[in-house]
């Protein structure tokens, strides 16, 4: 007597199998989808890393001519209806005054001269307040980062920027000395409303060149970086002149770079 053999219909064995086979292409093809666009972020990181480090390797020789900060600023301005010319005039090192070099060291990153472009206390100090607030309000940057920002980032604040910020910040340690690093850093910096570099504001605050500016005035253009709209629009603010006196103080210790 044979055994009678129980199994699934051929239609619907046929049928599981149809849809496994439809499954495992549609993984495959989702799981290639995931690869293409990983590899597509990682060419993309690279090649705007390779964008970064070469126009620093020429910034060794030539200057620029704008910012991001600049551009982001120029469409501010004109979204805001301000139709205003942006105000900058690019001066060579030697062009700008020691009180102004001493002030803006001596405010925004005492120890430029010998740092390696980073201040983890800063960046500790940032974090801290930053948690304490629940937002970022603070970045703990050197003159070197706040140059990498200027040149190339926008304004926004994140923790994604400020990544890209100290990749940045190494470029420019790597390539430029410090002295390059400061000559960029004060011919690009904002120091008003649509008022970019030393000499900019030098002729828009006092009427003069950066190569004539006082202790006194250095050291007030000093303190309005971290504000510099905000300070141009109230230059008879208590806390500017406040500032302005502990600046100049300790402008004496500030080290400038050889």
């Amino acid at each position: 007597m044979s055994a009678t053999q129980v199994g699934p219909a051929p239609e619907a064995e046929r049928g599981r199998r149809t849809r496994r086979d439809r499954d495992g292409k549609e993984r495959r093809g989702g799981l290639r989808i995931v690869r293409d666009a990983v590899l597509m972020f990682i060419v993309a990181l690279f090649a705007t890393q390779a964008y970064y480090f070469v126009r620093i390797a020429c910034w060794r020789v030539f200057d620029p001519s704008s910012t991001a900060f600049m551009r982001a600023g120029a469409w501010r301005m004109r979204h805001e209806g301000d139709t205003r010319p942006l105000q900058h005039q690019w001066v060579p090192y030697d062009a700008i005054s020691k009180e102004l070099k001493r002030a803006v060291i001596a405010s925004e990153d005492d120890t430029f001269a010998n740092n390696d472009g980073y201040s983890i206390d800063g960046m500790r100090r940032a974090w801290e307040k930053n948690q304490r607030r629940g937002e970022i309000v603070a970045g703990g940057s050197t003159i070197s980062q706040q140059l990498a920002r200027n040149l190339f980032l926008s304004p926004e604040r994140s923790y994604l920027r400020k990544a890209e910020e100290l990749v940045i910040t190494g470029m420019l340690e790597l390539m430029l000395d410090k002295r390059r690093i400061l000559e960029l850093y004060l011919n690009s910096v904002e120091w008003g409303n649509g008022v970019y570099g030393a000499e900019a504001a030098a002729q828009h605050y006092y009427g003069g060149s950066a190569a004539r500016l006082t202790r006194w005035q250095a050291a007030r253009l000093a303190v309005m970086l971290p504000r510099p709209r905000y300070f141009d629009a109230h230059r008879q603010s208590a806390y500017l002149a406040e500032r302005t006196s502990v600046i100049a103080r300790r402008m004496g210790a500030a080290v400038l770079p050889n």
